[in-house]
Order: structure tokens, then sequence, then C-alpha cells
């Protein structure tokens, strides 16, 4: 199941808005930002009724 997710890169500072499939559970994952394009760790944890997307620099 894909939601839309609006997360601040921790480089540049823009908005940009992702997709995130909540399907599959928690998930840390690598994406570079669509902005600068510097590499963004996304964790996403997902309980029974909620999810939650945090991004950090790569190197965090």
């Amino acid at each position: 199941m894909l939601e839309t997710a609006l997360y601040e890169c921790p480089y540049c500072g823009e908005a940009v808005e992702t997709s995130v499939d909540i399907s599959g559970g928690d998930q840390t994952y690598i994406e570079d930002c669509q902005v600068c394009c510097r590499p963004i760790k996304f964790v996403l944890q997902v309980d029974a009724e909620e999810w939650h997307l945090e991004v950090f620099s790569e190197n965090e």
C-alpha cells in the first residue's frame, strides 16, 4: 500500500514529496534527494494503524 509523505531534505532543506510502501513493514533505505541529489537515509516505522517516516543525512 503506497502512501504519500512530505519530508525536508537534511542537506538542502527543500520540502520534497515521496511515496512510501507501508505494506512491507519497518524499513530503512537510502534514496537521493530529488532536488540536490545527495543520499538520504529513510527510516520508515509502521504500526498496526499508523506509520512514521524520518530522514537523516547518510552519515547519521
